[in-house]
């Protein structure tokens, strides 16, 4: 899958510079926002992924070299390269919701994404909660909808039972589908929970192209 190749280039290091402070699901993010609000500034961008002067300047360096975004004098936006990633992106993952605090969640901010059709690639949950570790976050929650419900990997009862309020927030905003995947990522504030989301999402998308 091109979409996975080309956002692991842009987190990358370019030789011989070093490793950049910034991860995939930075990537990921930067070309929502792109996506969403360009053209941007490189202070908007920066704050809005949490990152200092240089650490943005490289990202924006590494996205250019990929050839996903252009500078003019209003901001960033996105080349037809970028808005290809991104639709391609938007076709995998759904966008990130926050959805309110309860028994399914480790944190006190809690975004939720959707990734579609990987079912089949789930296993406990554990690898998407290590990898929203990985970036800061608390954990992850990883959830399977088949057959009309939503359950979590190995848990045999509703896990959905405390949580009514949950589920309906999931369902209504990202309209599962049979062997869709949704990740929560979970955090002390609502940034590093996206993140951790991302990362289990990407995490989840990576194995998907592995068995394909």
């Amino acid at each position: 899958m091109k979409l996975l190749k080309v956002i692991a280039d842009a987190a990358s290091k370019i030789a011989p510079g070093r490793a950049p402070y910034f991860m995939e699901a930075h990537v990921v993010k930067a070309l929502s926002v792109i996506d969403n609000q360009g053209p941007v500034g490189r202070s908007k961008l920066a704050k809005t992924l949490g990152l200092g002067e240089g650490s943005i300047r490289t990202l924006i360096r590494h996205l250019e070299k990929e050839g996903l975004i252009e500078i003019s004098r209003e901001g960033l936006l996105l080349t037809s390269s970028g808005q290809s990633l991104v639709s391609s992106m938007m076709s995998n993952l759904s966008k990130s919701i926050e959805i309110p605090r309860g028994s399914l969640t480790v944190g006190a901010f809690n975004m939720a994404i959707l990734v579609r059709g990987a079912a089949g690639v789930v296993r406990t949950g554990l690898e998407q909660r290590d990898a929203a570790i990985m970036v800061g976050a608390l954990g992850a929650t990883t959830l399977i909808f088949s057959g009309g419900r939503m359950t979590m990997p190995s848990v045999n009862e509703d896990v959905f039972r405390d949580a009514p309020r949950i589920r309906g927030t999931l369902i209504s905003q990202l309209k599962p589908q049979e062997n869709d995947v949704i990740v929560i990522g979970s955090a002390p504030n609502r940034l590093t929970a996206e993140f951790g989301a991302i990362a289990a999402a990407l995490e989840t998308l990576k194995r998907q192209r592995s068995k394909a």
